[in-house]
């Protein structure tokens, strides 16, 4: 497998210290003989600089090797030079490159270390290089050793762009995990509402359904050997009672799948599929009056399905529990900035039972969240003269 630049520059990114200590050797072998040229050429070297010896080569040596290093305690290493070049400059010999290892540690300091600790390498760099300065005769050694303070400073300052501007990426790549994973909190919220929302409507479909169903049933065993024509209606009415109910229920579910047909997208039923609803409560025994009043404004989707399953939970809660003697009176009433929706049953009839807690379910517990989703006021209970009613009111701010 052959290892593309790409891959060894990742490499040696994960490996620093084989690249610092490659920079090192070859700083320090050119560093031996740049001594004796510039003890020869006066730069960097004290006046009258003598040439250098084996304890000036391994100072010079051992202060280029301390860039090894740089990554791990670069200030320490930057004090290291700075001691090995004003010691040099005490012994009357030049520093060779240990000006070139001081460049590389100030901005190392200043691209890898806080603000602190980087102004106090540049200050101790520019310090060294001021000793090292005031042992120099001649305007020409002033002159190189300002050179290279202005060097150091201009290498600090880029060492604190390449830190501010790292630091600012990582802040960008923060901050886009963070929206990521509040993108993928907002889309397991979004699911597991659409899955509420799903279920609601698939448990007020399947219970209205089932009941009126259930009722039918009843009613066509009842009279299945005295009555062969009602018991042919009442299973004719079962039949179409399915059949809605399995279209409803694709309707619901068609919004999953992303190869539904446009006949399973068909639109949600509201307040104009009301009077529906109330003949196919009529068929199953119920007997339902309808009044629908005030403006025809059309209302919003949300709270127009919202409509229609309220009165549809409560008018099957009625076919159950009411009995099947009972009545029940189904009110919409659309007023200026609200829709108030009442469904009244009397509870009379052989077999209804008595107590309020027993109309409480799932179903009325599903009206009550979907109310409340639209800022609506619901109200469940008996009435005072006997029977169970549903009130709700919807704002309607929007219409």
């Amino acid at each position: 497998m052959r290892n593309t630049p790409g891959g060894l520059r990742a490499w040696l990114h994960g490996h620093p210290l084989i690249s610092d200590t490659a920079l090192a050797v070859v700083l320090a072998a050119a560093a031996v003989p740049c001594a004796y040229v510039t003890s020869l050429s006066g730069f960097d070297a004290p006046s009258g600089a003598v040439r250098p010896d084996a304890l000036g080569l391994a100072l010079i040596v051992a202060g280029c090797l301390s860039t090894a290093l740089r990554r791990r305690m670069p200030f320490t290493m930057l004090f290291l030079a700075g001691v090995t070049e004003m010691t040099l400059a005490s012994l009357n010999r030049s520093g060779s490159l240990l000006w070139v290892a001081a460049l590389v540690l100030v901005y190392t300091i200043a691209a890898h270390r806080g603000l602190a600790l980087s102004l106090c390498a540049l200050v101790l760099s520019l310090t060294c290089r001021a000793v090292f300065a005031v042992t120099a005769a001649g305007p020409g050694d002033r002159t190189a050793h300002l050179f290279v303070a202005l060097l150091t400073m201009t290498l600090w300052i880029a060492g604190r762009g390449v830190r501010l501007r790292r630091a600012y990426l990582a802040e960008l790549r923060d901050r886009a995990g963070r929206m990521e994973r509040a993108r993928e909190a907002d889309t397991r919220a979004a699911r597991a509402e659409e899955r509420s929302r799903i279920a609601r409507e698939l448990h007020d479909v399947v219970a209205h359904h089932v009941s009126v169903m259930t009722v039918q049933a009843s009613a066509a065993r009842r009279v299945l050997a005295t009555n062969p024509d009602g018991a042919r209606e009442a299973l004719s009415a079962i039949e179409e009672m399915g059949r809605t109910a399995m279209a409803e229920m694709r309707n619901i579910v068609g919004v999953l799948r992303t190869d539904a047909g446009p006949a399973e997208r068909n639109p949600q039923p509201g307040v104009q599929e009301i009077p529906t609803l109330v003949d196919q409560m009529r068929e199953a025994g119920l007997r339902t009056q309808l009044w629908i009043e005030g403006r025809g404004v059309p209302l919003p989707p949300g709270v127009d399905l919202a409509v229609y399953r309220l009165v549809q939970e409560a008018l099957t809660n009625s076919l159950r529990h009411a009995g099947p003697q009972a009545r029940a009176w189904v009110t919409v009433r659309q007023e200026p900035g609200e829709l108030a929706v009442q469904v009244e049953d009397d509870g009379h009839g052989s077999g209804a039972p008595g107590p309020a807690a027993d109309r409480t379910g799932h179903g009325l517990v599903g009206i009550r969240e979907r109310v409340a989703l639209y800022g609506g006021i619901l109200r469940i209970g008996p009435r005072p003269e006997g029977g169970f009613e549903v009130n709700a009111r919807f704002p309607l701010k929007d219409v």
